[in-house]
């Protein structure tokens, strides 16, 4: 075999070995090439994905910021409600520690803003925490009223609770919700309610009494000065009936203190002689002097003057000033009434004055002689000074008084001179 045909042979498998190498390179590389494109396709996607997931994510946290500025904005807003809340809202948890206390609460506990953060139920006055506490170890429902001493005095206290979930519901924070609510002057008024409801019943059932007493009291005072008139010649049966028309006429002025207080009418304005008013009234009056061992005595320095007022009213106030004249004063005491001008060289006001020799009035009373009900007399009802100031104010006069304690007391009555029409001849 020649040289050439055995480097012939010898080079065949060498060609077909770079062949087949050639090939496996090319099937390599096309791989190489196929993974390179799917890498670059994922690589592609990936960055696609992650872009999305980068939007996808800035997006939330928008989303999750603007909802805790929602929330965080909620918060403060609530926050503003229970703080400016007008009645205490206290909330304890389940440890009975104190978790919130709005102004409203501490105000009304009469606490200091120091006295609240991380305190236990013993900052709250005891009658209270025992029944916030009750509340939360029965976790049941509290309507109670309470009266407790605060830096304003005696303050009632209304409480209300609302317990956060029932025990064992999941999530449940087992905190308790008291509501606070000053009831003091709720209270007040309602006791004035009543009360002046009752002073109401019992004024209609006094107008309705006297009403009743009136008519057969006339009818005893006719015949108790039937009486007096026949026994004018003898002086024992004149003392008896001196007792008994003192008596009658001290009733009867009685009862129309009651009428005129709680009926309260408008007055009844006519003409009326002031001259012959004040003669009739002390007349009426003489027997309850002589009774009592006293004497009453009249001063006209105005005459004869007609004036525009309700004779009955206005005597009725005579009545009083004179019945109190006489329970002040003592055996052989004297009543002096004094009309006279205010200013007689003005001539503008009336003046008519009931001076006793009694025993005076106290002045820490002083200021109070015209509420009426208010009395120093036992036995009295305490209406007589309030009937004469409400008559004066209806006749557009006034009533004043000064008094020395064991000198005596003059009651003044002031009427105005438009209530002065003209002297009588």
């Amino acid at each position: 075999m020649s040289a050439n045909a055995v480097s012939a042979k010898k080079a065949r498998p060498l060609n077909s070995q770079r062949a087949a190498t050639r090939h496996s390179l090319a099937a390599a590389f096309q791989t190489f090439t196929t993974a390179a494109g799917s890498l670059e396709r994922s690589y592609s996607y990936l960055q696609a994905e992650v872009l999305r997931l980068r939007f996808e994510l800035e997006r939330t946290n928008r989303d999750l910021t603007a909802s805790l500025e929602e929330n965080a904005s909620m918060r403060r807003y609530l926050a503003r409600i229970v703080e400016g809340l007008p009645c205490g809202v206290v909330v304890v948890d389940s440890r009975r520690e104190l978790r919130l206390m709005n102004p409203a609460a501490r105000l009304l506990l009469s606490l200091k803003q120091d006295q609240e953060g991380g305190s236990s139920l013993a900052v709250v006055p005891p009658p209270l925490r025992e029944s916030m506490e009750r509340s939360q170890r029965d976790r049941g429902s509290v309507d109670e009223e309470f009266t407790i001493e605060t830096d304003r005095g005696s303050c009632v206290v209304g409480l209300t609770c609302a317990v956060l979930g029932e025990a064992g519901d999941a999530g449940s924070s087992g905190e308790s919700v008291f509501l606070l609510r000053d009831v003091t002057e709720a209270k007040r008024q309602a006791a004035e309610s009543e009360l002046a409801r009752r002073k109401e019943s019992l004024a209609e059932m006094a107008t309705l009494l006297a009403h009743e007493i009136r008519n057969p009291l006339g009818s005893l005072e006719l015949f108790a000065g039937l009486l007096a008139d026949a026994a004018v010649k003898q002086p024992e049966l004149r003392r008896w009936t001196d007792h008994i028309q003192a008596g009658l006429r001290s009733l009867s002025a009685t009862v129309n203190n009651v009428l005129q207080f709680h009926s309260q009418p408008a007055p009844q304005l006519s003409p009326v002689n002031l001259g012959r008013l004040l003669r009739e009234s002390i007349d009426f009056l003489r027997p309850l002097a002589r009774q009592s061992g006293l004497r009453i005595d009249l001063h006209n320095s105005v005459g004869e003057l007609e004036l525009p007022a309700d004779p009955h009213r206005l005597q009725q106030v005579f009545f009083n000033l004179a019945l109190n004249a006489f329970r002040a004063m003592s055996l052989g005491g004297t009543l002096l009434v004094r009309a006279q001008w205010s200013d007689p060289g003005a001539c503008y006001e009336i003046r008519i004055d009931f001076e006793d020799t009694g025993k005076g009035i106290a002045p820490v009373h002083l200021p109070r002689i015209f509420e009426a009900g208010y009395t120093t007399q036992q036995g009295t009802p305490g209406l007589g000074l309030a009937v004469c100031r409400t008559v004066m104010e209806q006749h557009q006069g006034r009533i004043e008084v000064a008094s020395e304690p064991g000198k005596g007391t003059t009651f003044s009555l002031i009427l105005p001179r438009s209530a002065a029409s003209r002297r009588l001849a």
